[in-house]
C-alpha cells in the first residue's frame, strides 16, 4: 500500500530521502508514545470505573485506526512537525 502524499510532495526538493526517513521514524515514535499514553489513561479510567465508555471511544481515532508511520507522514505533510536541516 502506498502512503500519500508522495516523497516528492514531502521533500519539496529541499531535503534528501534519508532525512525524510529519519524524520518520519522519529515522528512515528512520538505518535506511538501518544497512543500508549492515551491507552494507559483509558485503561486506568475503566479500571477505576470512572467512565462507562468503551476503550475505543477514549482513544483518538487517528491514533487508534491508522498506523504510526501513516500518521507521521500526514503530520509532516500538514506541517505539524518540521524537518530541521543542519
Amino acid at each position: 500500500m502506498m502512503i500519500k502524499p508522495s516523497i516528492e510532495q514531502l521533500t519539496k526538493g529541499e531535503i534528501n530521502r534519508y532525512a525524510l526517513v529519519i524524520a518520519t521514524a522519529k515522528c512515528a515514535r512520538i505518535v506511538t508514545d501518544e497512543y500508549v499514553e492515551q491507552r494507559e489513561k483509558a485503561d486506568r479510567l475503566i479500571a477505576n470505573k470512572q467512565t462507562d465508555k468503551p476503550l475505543s471511544a477514549l482513544i483518538d481515532s487517528d491514533l487508534r485506526n491508522n498506523k504510526a508511520v501513516e500518521n507521521a507522514v500526514q503530520r509532516l505533510y500538514n506541517g505539524e512537525y518540521k524537518i530541521v536541516k543542519d
